[in-house]
Order: C-alpha cells, then structure tokens, then sequence
C-alpha cells in the first residue's frame, strides 16, 4: 500500500523542479541565442528546427517508456541528458554549435511532460490498496512553479547575465532527474474491455481507438485556438494603446486563473459534467474568448475575458487526461501521452502558429475570429468525448 501523503509530496516536488525548469530557460533562450551571435532570422530556423524534432522524439520516447515497462527511467535519462545538453550552450557560438545544442536539449525535454503526466495519472487512479491523489493538484503546481522560475531567472539574469539560466535549467531538470526514479512504481489498473487492446508501444494502434482520436482532435482544436493570442495578443492590445505594465497583468491573469482551475475547481467541476461536458464548456468558453478579442481592446470587455483562460487550457487539459486513463490502455500510457501532447497539439500548434502571422497581417485582429471557429468546429467532437 503507498501512502497517499508522500506519493502526493514526491509527485509536487517532481513538477515543480520540472515545470521550473522550463520557466526559467524558455523566456529567455531566444536571448540567450541572440548574446552567443545568431541574427533573427538565424534565431528563427533554430527554434523551429527544436520544434520540429520534438514531434519526433517524444513519441520516440513514449513509445520506449511503454516497451521497457520503465517510464521513470526514461523520464530520469531525459531530464539527465536535457541537463547537460543545457551547459552545451555555454561555450558554443554561431549557427550550427547553436543549432545542435537546441536540437539535442529540444529531443531530450519533448517527452518529459507527458511522461510526468504518465506517472501521475497512474497514482491518480484509485484502486483497493491506495487512494488516488488529485492530478489537478499536481500539475497545478508546475504552473505556479513555471511562473515561480520565469521570475526568478528574470532577476539572476539582471544580477549575472544570461548565463544564469543555464546553471539554473541545468540545475533543476538535474533535480528532476534524481527524483523520478524515487517516485512510486504504480500501476493504473484496466477495466475489463481494455485489457484486450493492442499490444504495448504500437502507435498505429493507439490511433486505430476512436476515443483517442477524438480526443487529440478536440485538444487539437481547442488548444491550437489559443496561437494567434499567445503570438499576437500583446501587440493587439499594446496598438489598442493598453501599457506593456496593463498587458503583463493580463497576461499573468490568465495564468493565475489556469493555476486556480488546477488546484481548487477543475476537478469538482470535472466530477460533476464528465470529460464531455467540460470539453464542451472549453469549447463554448472559447468561442466567447476569441470572439470578445476580435471585436474590442477595450480594457475592461479583455480583463473579463482572460480568466477563462482556466476553462480553454486547464479545464480542458484535466478533461483530456481522464479520458486518457479511461480510454487508453496502461501499456500504451505513455505512447498515448507524448503522442498527444507532441503530434497532435505540439504539431497543430505549431501548424496555427505559422499561420496566425498571414491571418494576421491580412485582417488583424478579426483573424481572431478564425480561432473562435476553430473552437466552434470542436463542439460535436467534444459532445462525443
């Protein structure tokens, strides 16, 4: 039998020193890059090229955790080798040193999350030994914990330098590293009709299962939604003559809203109207969203509708992960996840991305519009859930 209180406190300590891993390097990189020689447009390609391999090697990973039974090990040599990948842009300068240090920490972070989720999910269902502990509450915790390391490198970097967020990402994906092996190796018991699903690790399997499908579409949909406001939003309301000092306030609204949704309402609210009902809720909430930013920058219509940041991203993301667990084999857990979080929303947003800067430059912030559709679409998807 493993206790709930210290599964629950190792599960925190784990997302906390990942999800601050990512806080304190992501803002940052571009920068980073930027001091060790590279122009803009160099800056760009290196990016993109650490995008494009993480839809390759997360599910790479996943696929792996689920062969070997051994998801903690996988994550530990991940987060290991994104933590010595990380020193590797100390020394390297120019183009293709850059290119490849990106390229090699970019392939090592990409399945970390969604095997941090694989081994959560786990410990979140309950089962006759245990109690399952609260998945929100945990993966909350890595959003405070990224905003906690976006604050904290913003200050080393004003008293050290750049290089500062290296020692620091190194730092806790190392952490992150030593902890993943000490966390409970639990099992998510199948019910019946699963447990003659495909063998383990076959990713054209996983996709052959319609619950599945349905839900990459949906998160696909809703999610990719969010990429001409996290690419554009700021120039929108800075053009609409809101300050740099209002905008970061909103900013940071939306992601106090998506850190009280993980922690203190998603999961009662999950409990009460099912996967289906919040996805159609995320659906709906973003149609609202989109269609308020498309049509006013007026402060006080924009500050309402950030809070429902909590409902398009986080209410969504705990709807997706129990749909997951109860849809998705064990076996094929970690598969399911990188293949979720990596092919179906990385790529799609990575897909939206690239075109919010043509619908944008075309018809500006109606473009939003174009994103409330893309929520709108998800709706008979999300009543199918």
């Amino acid at each position: 039998m493993t206790p709930f209180l210290p599964a629950l406190v190792g599960y925190l300590l784990l997302f906390a020193a990942l999800y601050a891993g990512f806080g304190v390097q992501s803002p940052y990189l571009p920068s980073l890059l930027q001091e060790h020689g590279l122009r803009p447009e160099a800056i760009g390609i290196v990016l993109a090229a650490g995008t494009a391999i993480r839809l390759a090697a997360g599910p790479t990973a996943g696929w792996l955790a689920d062969r070997l039974d051994a998801a903690r090990l996988v994550f530990a040599a991940c987060a290991a080798v994104a933590a010595i990948a990380a020193l590797g842009y100390l020394p390297a300068a120019g183009f293709w040193p850059l290119l490849a240090m990106t390229l090699l920490q970019a392939s090592a972070l990409a399945p970390l999350a969604p095997l941090g989720d694989t081994l959560v999910l786990a410990a979140a269902t309950p089962h006759e030994s245990r109690s399952g502990l609260d998945y929100g509450w945990v993966r909350g915790a890595g959003s405070a914990a990224f905003i906690l390391g976006s604050i904290l490198s913003g200050q080393a970097v004003e008293r050290y330098g750049l290089g500062a967020i290296v020692w620091l990402n190194t730092a806790l994906l190392t952490l992150a590293a030593l902890l993943a092996p000490r966390m409970p190796r639990l099992s998510r018991p199948d019910p019946p009709r699963l447990r003659e699903a495909p063998d383990s690790g076959s990713i054209i399997a996983l996709l052959r299962l319609p619950e599945f499908r349905r839900v990459v579409v949906v998160a696909a949909l809703i999610l990719g939604s969010h990429a001409l406001h996290d690419g554009f939003a700021m120039i929108r309301w800075q053009s609409a003559g809101i300050s740099s000092g209002a905008g970061g306030i909103l900013w940071s609204e939306s992601v106090a809203a998506e850190v009280v949704v993980f922690l203190l309402i998603g999961r009662p609210l999950l409990d009460r109207i099912g996967p289906s009902g919040a996805a159609l809720l995320a659906a709906l909430a973003g149609v609202l969203r989109w269609s308020v930013e498309a049509e006013t920058a007026w402060l006080p219509a924009v500050a309402l509708v950030q809070p429902l940041h909590g409902i398009t991203f986080a209410l969504l993301h705990l709807a997706c992960m129990q749909r997951l667990a109860e849809s998705v084999p064990s076996r094929l857990a970690a598969t399911a996840l990188t293949v979720y979080g990596t092919l179906g929303i990385g790529a799609a947003t990575a897909v939206l991305t690239l075109l919010s800067g043509s619908i944008y430059s075309v018809i500006g912030p109606q473009g939003f519009w174009v994103m409330a559709g893309l929520c709108a679409a998800a709706l008979p998807i999300a009543r199918r859930l």
